[in-house]
């Protein structure tokens, strides 16, 4: 059987093919993880340790001569995606009641949800597209990334600083398997050459464990509303990061789609931020579902988009290259 060949005919199907198993697998048995436990349970739970080696595996990867490029590059999608989602939220509190819309079409509809939606990128599903579709120093690019999570970005661009409590700990713990391994990496090259071998190899099982943290009954709670509201989390934050990435990070845009996401632990802010404010209460539950379909739906589109325009640009570089090689071998003399 060609099971491999298929799934690298499918637009990021590395990634996605084992996403949407265990998707599936979450939204028909949601519990099978707790039944079989054991090894089965940790493929099926296991984001955060998989996520921890492979981190590990990327910072091994990483030469130290292309620092410059990982921090430029994540600086950029970092700064891009909150100025993005802060000029979202500034318009949408000039329309949009404090409160939310809490019935109708556009049932969940707040500030708090756009901000969620848009502040916060996939970083382990930007590393993957980018181990696919990208170079080392931009799947490293994920590094800042960490400091979208939770939800003091979220608080900060709601005005909300004197809630927020940043600790420095928490975000050390984020980066630190990324950077033990790029100093092994780069203390001894045969380190290096070792471990880089591995980011490949544990896509599909941080996929599948990704995927077993989403539930697809979700879009039919939130309807053609939330399947929108993703759809318009990629165009909204995805044309601004790849104009940013183009002409401020020196990529071709490819990076800067594959940042488009709503990520997954955005989901838990809602009822967080509520929790601090009580006034979103009202909107939380409606908001997390909307947030979560985002999820769904950016976790969906954002590799096959990504795939898609990666292609696009390797056909437009290598037509460039085919022209001039022509002009070389046969020159036009006027």
């Amino acid at each position: 059987m060609k099971i491999m060949e298929t799934i690298e005919k499918i637009p990021g199907g590395l990634m996605l093919v084992p996403l949407f198993l265990g998707a599936v697998n979450h939204t028909l048995f949601p519990n099978s993880g707790e039944y079989f436990g054991s090894f089965t349970n940790g493929l099926i739970t296991g984001t955060v340790p998989i996520l921890a080696v492979w981190f590990f595996c990327m910072g091994a990867g990483i030469d130290v001569r292309a620092t410059g490029t990982v921090l430029r590059k994540s600086g950029t999608l970092v700064v891009t995606k909150i100025a993005v989602a802060w000029t979202v939220a500034y318009i949408a509190s000039m329309v949009l009641p404090e409160e939310g819309i809490q019935s109708g079409f556009f049932a969940g509809l707040s500030v708090l949800t756009l901000i969620v939606c848009m502040d916060m990128t996939n970083g382990g599903l930007y590393a993957s597209i980018m181990q696919q579709y990208g170079t080392k120093e931009e799947a490293g690019a994920f590094v800042l990334m960490s400091i979208e999570s939770g939800p003091f970005v979220t608080m900060l661009i709601m005005g909300a600083t004197g809630l927020a409590a940043f600790e420095p700990h928490v975000f050390l713990g984020a980066v630190l398997p990324f950077l033990i391994g790029f100093i092994l990496g780069n203390l001894d090259h045969d380190c290096r050459a070792f471990f880089s071998k591995a980011t490949q190899t544990m896509i599909p099982f941080f996929g599948f464990a990704l995927g077993n943290s989403i539930d697809l009954s979700v879009i039919a709670k939130t309807g053609l509303f939330g399947i929108l509201l993703g759809l318009s989390v990629i165009v909204v934050t995805g044309i601004p990061l790849m104009l940013a990435d183009k002409f401020i990070g020196g990529g071709n845009g490819t990076a800067g789609l594959a940042a488009s996401s709503t990520a997954g632990a955005a989901v838990a802010n809602p009822l967080i931020i509520a929790k601090l404010k009580p006034e979103f209460l009202p909107i939380a539950e409606q908001a997390t579902a909307l947030v979560a379909t985002s999820v769904v739906v950016t976790s969906v589109l954002v590799p096959i988009l990504t795939a898609y325009w990666h292609k696009y640009i390797e056909k437009k570089k290598n037509g460039k290259h085919n022209a001039l090689q022509e002009e070389k071998e046969n020159p036009t003399h006027i």
